[in-house]
Protein backbone atom coordinates (compact mmCIF):
# COMPACT_ATOMS: atom_id res chain seq x y z
CA UNK A 1 0.00 0.00 0.00
CA UNK A 2 1.37 3.14 -1.12
CA UNK A 3 1.60 6.23 1.81
CA UNK A 4 -0.66 7.67 -0.25
CA UNK A 5 -3.47 5.11 -0.31
CA UNK A 6 -2.64 4.79 3.25
CA UNK A 7 -3.25 8.42 4.46
CA UNK A 8 -6.33 8.51 1.87
CA UNK A 9 -6.92 11.49 -0.43
CA UNK A 10 -6.89 14.85 0.38
CA UNK A 11 -10.08 16.81 -1.10
CA UNK A 12 -9.14 20.71 -1.89
CA UNK A 13 -11.22 21.78 1.01
CA UNK A 14 -8.81 20.19 3.43
CA UNK A 15 -5.95 21.36 1.50
CA UNK A 16 -7.16 24.80 2.00
CA UNK A 17 -8.25 24.11 5.82
CA UNK A 18 -4.40 22.65 6.14
CA UNK A 19 -2.73 25.63 4.86
CA UNK A 20 -4.71 27.66 6.74
CA UNK A 21 -3.95 25.58 10.21
CA UNK A 22 -0.17 25.62 9.23
CA UNK A 23 -0.85 29.53 9.44
CA UNK A 24 -2.50 29.32 13.09
CA UNK A 25 -0.73 26.72 14.63
CA UNK A 26 2.81 27.34 13.67
CA UNK A 27 6.23 25.05 15.13
CA UNK A 28 6.43 26.81 18.44
CA UNK A 29 2.60 25.48 19.21
CA UNK A 30 1.22 22.53 21.34
CA UNK A 31 -0.19 19.66 20.02
CA UNK A 32 0.66 21.55 16.81
CA UNK A 33 -0.45 18.25 14.56
CA UNK A 34 -3.57 17.92 16.39
CA UNK A 35 -4.82 20.89 16.21
CA UNK A 36 -4.26 21.03 12.44
CA UNK A 37 -5.87 17.52 11.92
CA UNK A 38 -8.87 18.88 14.01
CA UNK A 39 -8.66 22.12 11.84
CA UNK A 40 -8.70 20.18 8.87
CA UNK A 41 -11.37 17.28 9.75
CA UNK A 42 -12.14 14.32 7.73
CA UNK A 43 -11.25 11.77 10.14
CA UNK A 44 -7.53 13.05 9.31
CA UNK A 45 -4.73 12.13 12.49
CA UNK A 46 -1.78 14.08 13.54
CA UNK A 47 0.26 11.79 12.27
CA UNK A 48 -1.41 12.03 9.05
CA UNK A 49 -1.41 15.86 9.30
CA UNK A 50 2.19 15.84 9.64
CA UNK A 51 3.32 13.44 7.04
CA UNK A 52 1.11 15.58 4.72
CA UNK A 53 3.31 18.50 5.89
CA UNK A 54 6.79 16.38 5.11
CA UNK A 55 5.94 15.83 1.78
CA UNK A 56 4.86 19.45 1.27
CA UNK A 57 8.48 20.24 2.47
CA UNK A 58 10.57 17.78 0.31
CA UNK A 59 8.39 19.04 -2.64
CA UNK A 60 9.04 22.34 -2.02
CA UNK A 61 12.70 21.74 -1.01
CA UNK A 62 12.95 19.88 -4.78
CA UNK A 63 11.18 22.65 -6.80
CA UNK A 64 13.44 24.64 -5.26
CA UNK A 65 16.82 22.97 -6.02
CA UNK A 66 16.00 23.22 -9.12
CA UNK A 67 14.05 19.60 -9.42
CA UNK A 68 11.76 20.84 -12.12
CA UNK A 69 12.32 22.24 -14.56
CA UNK A 70 10.32 25.59 -15.76
CA UNK A 71 8.80 25.05 -18.49
CA UNK A 72 10.05 25.64 -22.50
CA UNK A 73 7.26 27.98 -23.80
CA UNK A 74 8.29 29.03 -27.18
CA UNK A 75 6.04 31.29 -29.50
CA UNK A 76 5.15 28.12 -31.67
CA UNK A 77 2.30 27.62 -29.43
CA UNK A 78 -1.24 27.75 -31.65
CA UNK A 79 -2.97 30.98 -32.01
CA UNK A 80 -6.56 31.69 -33.07
CA UNK A 81 -6.83 33.57 -35.95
Amino acid sequence: MSSSQAQGSWTTKQNKAFEKALAVYDKDTPDRWSNVAKAVGGGKTAAEVKRHYEILVHDIMFIENGGVPFPNYTGGGTTNN
